[in-house]
């Protein structure tokens, strides 16, 4: 008759410790895989502005971002932006550069798009409108959520934006401010960053960009 061998205690206690860390490992492999986990769905019922024609929807992969944009600050360049917007020429447009936890740029719209970017010449992609005057205002202050006009020198900005993730005072008249998020800055935070450089490999994108009411 073969003897029943009863486990230690030590044993017992070690066989829960591997146990509880194999699932702390799983659990762990799993939030750090879908980075989206915890991201609140946007919820347009809670958002309120003063004309709803300015608000536009962004859509990543982590969820949908409201942007109230600012016509009476630099109208001009919103135009413009509307007009990229509406036209769909956003969609599919990368954030090739992206600074962790600074800043997100998209707007590429010659070597940007996600499915056949050029890594070599991405970010000086032109639209067809040709460049417009920079429209500064030393009044607004670049704070967190501003999205604004990405630019070389002065009167040069075109198609490209970018968006900051925190307080920029630095930015305050020397950038084109076209609005502010107004829900979905966490979203952002979760764009991809680039390994070593500002410039992504493989970046994430714009699904789809759109007025709320055209």
């Amino acid at each position: 008759m073969i003897k029943k061998i009863e486990s230690s205690l030590s044993e017992k206690i070690l066989f829960i410790f591997l146990i509880l860390l194999a699932v702390i490992t799983f659990i762990s492999f799993y939030t750090i895989k879908n980075k989206c986990l915890f991201v609140k769905p946007l919820d347009l019922d809670n958002i309120k502005i003063k004309d709803q024609k300015n608000l536009a929807i962004m859509e990543v992969e982590c969820g949908q971002v409201a942007i109230e944009l600012y016509p009476e600050v630099s109208p001009k360049s919103v135009k413009r932006f509307k007009y990229f917007i509406t036209s769909g020429l956003y969609n599919n447009s990368s954030f090739y550069r992206v600074i962790e936890n600074t800043l997100v740029q998209a707007g590429d719209l010659e070597f940007g798009y996600h499915e056949n970017i050029n890594y070599f010449k991405v970010g000086s992609g032109v639209s067809k409108l040709g460049k417009l005057k920079s429209e500064l205002s030393n009044d607004y202050e670049f704070q967190a959520g501003t999205v604004a006009m990405a630019r070389g020198e002065f009167d040069t900005e075109d198609s490209e934006f970018f968006i900051i993730l925190k307080d920029i005072p630095l930015y305050q008249g020397e950038y084109t401010p076209l609005g502010k998020v107004i829900s979905g800055l966490d979203i952002l935070k979760k764009i991809k960053v680039g390994d070593k450089t500002d410039y992504v490999l493989r970046p994430d994108y714009i699904k789809k960009f759109q007025l709320l009411k055209n």
